[in-house]
């Protein structure tokens, strides 16, 4: 038996360091993407993570927790098995080994291998300026994207019809793109990112200091009792997401026991999402099993601000919303930039030893203006003020097969206490359950969170979700969950309190590395407005059913080539519009050999979608650090091409990329600044970069 399993393990090896770099690291992200539904959505971080240990791979035999739940491939069990498994019967001498260690099979090797090694522990010595010049990497990136049509935004008009009307962009159609960072390994980063939206202005009067956007760090990850140290931009996670939680954080996917969040704490910032990040300062000291992370950040952030007629000169200035897009093309998007300065600070504490973990949190954040949503029914129980504290406890917990972890947090500024909490129980190798209940109240207050749910915000919802991945044979898997939730009050396009339920499941056959095939279904009940012309500020509620059918195969067709090809079939039942259906079929073809420079993307896509709602999301490959998700629907096709060339030694890599949407029926496409005469949306994309 184990003489098989070794055979297994050396063609699985194989076939995985026969992949190149960049397509190993697409196709983790294309994983954790693939149940987003966003056109656009930022996952540098998760990128930066993987790149990071594919070129410095983390040594299985001194790992600690946190840096293998960072590659976000292997679950609690397996990670605390590991950690078991050294403490009990010392390090690793091959890689092999891992087999025999509880929980892990032959999948999650393949996806950690490009990521991990086995070797030799050595004493972490400290590093000088030499080590750092001989060991550390430096990356720059040079992006240039443009849509091809002409847009209505982009009109030849005056600066005075600029100032005076926001259907004018006052830059180009161009979205650049520079970064340059130095890395050392996982313990040290330095690096300036730089962007300019399409529509933004570069070097002009509504941007005289060149990018409308610009980012900084430098962090260093030390040990004993500096254990993290940035400045500048950063992120920070902590607990479940409940009072506080920068860059993307996951909710139900096709993992279905992956429902908890592996906070990762102070971590520098290398995104281009201009809203949610932290500006300033944070440090992590810690003792043996304590540690204490503190951090302040002070930045502006883009309010609709209006002045009061108060006499009260604290008072005279009050913001209804904020605008999280980050664009500042036209004359109102650029009255509103930085127009509210944010101030945030707070400290975790935390005691963890293996298997166990506590925290407690404290969250102050204050604006220099009257935060007020606008009066309407909707945002009665919203947060109202200047200032508003969060507090929070958190903890996990392994017990042999059972997983145990939660959240429980107030806003101080309504006294509301949000809860969550989750089970995880693994049935030997083959199988594992997960029950996560959730009570965030209408009226709890919090602007940077992000905890597990079927809505955006993490209020104004109640749930229980109960999910299983089960292993039914070498070939055979299957994930299924069901998540039941309510909401107490009124929300966006939800005039009344309301309730629903989403159930999914996924079959997939994998017989070897080089062929997959899946069925995944899923079904969402809810409740929303009801469409048409309706007198009153109350519109009435229907409840709308949403079924999406999506079969997958992916094979290996040797010498580099790979074919995929995806079928989507959506179906939406509601009363005021009837049943409505969706179709798509994309064909992907990809080219990666290892010993040729070139790599090469092609896909085509056919949909015919009755409306909007029944529209196909597919993620489809992009420049690197680009990620894109784009949605199909009315009636066309889509389709795209990308080449990378590597040179000079492997120091270089330039991405060229075409992509484009044919509409069979329309003459005009979008609306307003963004409207385009024609029925083609097409764009272009090209990026260097270059290590040294």
């Amino acid at each position: 038996m184990k003489h098989l399993i070794l055979i297994s393990f050396l063609i699985l090896g194989a076939f995985v360091f026969g992949q190149s770099k960049n397509e190993v690291i697409q196709q983790r992200i294309e994983f954790i993407a693939q149940d987003l539904e966003a056109e656009e959505v930022s996952l540098e971080d998760i990128f930066d993570v993987l790149n990071i240990y594919y070129d410095n791979p983390l040594n299985l035999n001194a790992a600690t927790q946190e840096e293998l739940q960072s590659l976000l491939l292997l679950n609690d069990f397996q990670i605390n098995a590991l950690l078991t498994w050294r403490e009990e019967k010392g390090p690793f001498n091959t890689i092999f080994e891992i087999q025999e260690v509880e929980y892990w099979d032959l999948l999650t090797l393949e996806n950690i291998l490009p990521f991990v090694r086995v070797s030799k522990v050595e004493e972490k010595k400290s590093g000088n300026l030499k080590t750092y010049l001989q060991e550390g990497k430096v990356e720059a990136y040079f992006r240039f994207i443009r849509n091809i049509e002409d847009k209505a935004g982009y009109a030849d008009v005056t600066d005075e019809e600029r100032e005076q009307s926001s259907k004018y962009y006052w830059g180009d159609p161009n979205k650049l793109y520079s970064r340059i960072r130095y890395t050392h390994k996982n313990d040290l980063s330095i690096g300036v990112t730089m962007e300019k939206d399409p529509g933004e202005q570069l070097f002009g009067k509504k941007s005289p200091y060149g990018f409308d956007f610009y980012s900084a760090h430098a962090y260093y990850a030390g040990s004993k009792w500096l254990r993290k140290a940035v400045v500048g931009d950063y992120q920070i996670q902590v607990g479940q997401g409940l009072a506080l939680w920068t860059g993307y954080g996951f909710s139900k996917t096709a993992d279905a026991t992956s429902a908890r969040k592996n906070a990762r704490g102070l971590r520098p910032y290398t995104s281009t999402d201009e809203v949610r990040f932290m500006r300033g300062a944070g440090v992590e000291l810690g003792i043996k099993d304590f540690s204490l992370t503190t951090w302040a950040s002070y930045k502006g952030v883009d309010g609709s601000v209006e002045m009061l007629d108060t006499l009260d000169s604290e008072e005279a200035r009050m913001a209804s919303s904020i605008n999280m897009t980050g664009y500042h093309r036209t004359t109102s998007e650029l009255e509103r930039k930085n127009s509210l300065m944010e101030l945030i600070y707070g400290a975790n504490f935390k005691y963890e030893i293996r298997g166990f973990q506590i925290g407690i949190t404290a969250v102050q954040q204050a604006y220099d203006a009257l935060y007020q949503r606008s009066d309407q029914l909707m945002n009665k129980y919203q947060f109202a003020g200047k200032e508003l504290l969060n507090l929070s406890a958190d903890y996990s917990y392994i017990f042999r097969n059972v997983s145990l972890y939660g959240e429980v947090a107030q806003s101080r500024s309504s006294n509301a206490v949000a809860v969550i909490q989750g089970v995880t129980v693994a049935m030997g190798r083959r199988a594992s359950i997960t029950a996560l209940y959730r009570n965030y109240p209408k009226d709890y207050h919090t602007f940077y969170a992000q905890g597990f749910g079927d809505g955006s915000n993490t209020n104004n919802e109640s749930g229980l979700y109960l999910g299983g991945t089960f292993k039914l044979n070498k070939a055979w898997s299957l994930n299924s969950y069901v998540d039941f939730f309510k909401s107490p009050w009124l929300k966006f396009r939800v005039d009344s309190p309301s309730e629903g339920h989403e159930v999914f499941s996924q079959l997939k056959y994998r017989p070897s590395p080089r062929f997959e095939t899946y069925l995944r279904v899923r079904e969402k009940d809810k409740m929303i407005n009801a469409s048409g012309e309706y007198e009153g500020n109350i519109r009435p509620i229907e409840r709308y059913k949403q079924r999406k059918y999506q079969l997958g195969l992916t094979a290996d067709l040797g010498s580099g080539w790979k074919w995929r090809s995806r079928i989507d079939y959506v179906t939406d039942q509601r009363p005021s519009s009837g049943k409505q259906d969706g179709f798509a079929l994309t064909q992907d073809l990809l080219y990666r050999h290892k010993t040729f420079p070139v790599e090469v993307s092609m896909r085509y896509a056919i949909y015919n979608t009755d409306s909007y709602e029944t529209r196909v999301y597919a993620y489809e490959y992009n420049l690197e650090n680009v990620f894109s998700i784009p949605a199909y629907f009315n009636k066309g096709s889509r389709a795209y091409l990308l080449l990378r060339y590597t040179f000079l030694n492997d120091r270089c890599d330039l991405w060229v990329r075409y992509a484009a949407f044919i509409y069979n029926q329309e003459d005009v496409l979008s609306s307003g600044p963004e409207e385009i005469t024609g029925n083609v949306k097409s764009e272009v994309g090209v990026q260097l970069r270059v290590r040294f």
